[in-house]
């Protein structure tokens, strides 16, 4: 058994699963907070250098474990591993975003792909020269034609997780 403690809680404007952005390059994706716990205050120093960063999270409303999924961006079946679709063995999501701001115990952010109240495990800078690999193949990614429209739908929803009522799948981001 491993346990986390989250650091944080991620505030973004959704609120439900269904029309959420699936990565940070969605044209859906939108401004947000973490909102770091006092304890690990001093772990912020150096991080306002850096113009994007990694955030490790988990999938807290994500209870459907699957090995074979049918990604967001595809009809076609794949193993869980060759995808990014929530219904994870271990559900933790990553997502690169730029970091707009910290103010105290409050990073701003732009480009969220996340559930409001997502618990925040980890933030990590992003490093050019460690992170950009050059020749990278993204595999049966590359073959679909525009990432940026795709949106989540109820595919991977814990039915649990009450549909949105028409048009109120977002809601304002928290202060």
């Amino acid at each position: 058994m491993i346990a986390f403690n989250p650091i944080g809680v991620l505030r973004t404007p959704f609120t439900h699963i269904e029309g959420m952005p699936i990565q940070p390059c969605s044209a859906s994706a939108a401004p947000g907070e973490a909102h770091i716990e006092p304890a690990y205050a001093e772990a912020l120093e150096g991080l306002g250098e850096f113009s994007h960063v990694f955030l490790l999270y988990h999938l807290h409303r994500q209870s459907h474990v699957a090995l074979t999924v049918r990604p967001f961006a595809s009809n076609i079946a794949r193993g869980v591993f060759a995808t990014r679709a929530p219904a994870r063995p271990a559900p933790i999501g990553i997502s690169v975003v730029p970091l707009l701001g910290i103010d105290g115990l409050v990073l701003r952010f732009d480009r969220l792909d996340m559930l409001d109240g997502t618990p925040l495990l980890d933030i990590k800078p992003y490093v050019p020269e460690f992170d950009r690999i050059d020749g990278a193949r993204s595999g049966w990614f590359a073959r679909v034609a525009n990432l940026q429209d795709v949106a989540s739908d109820r595919r991977f929803a814990d039915p649990q997780d009450p549909a949105p009522k028409e048009g109120s799948t977002t809601d304002p981001p928290r202060r």
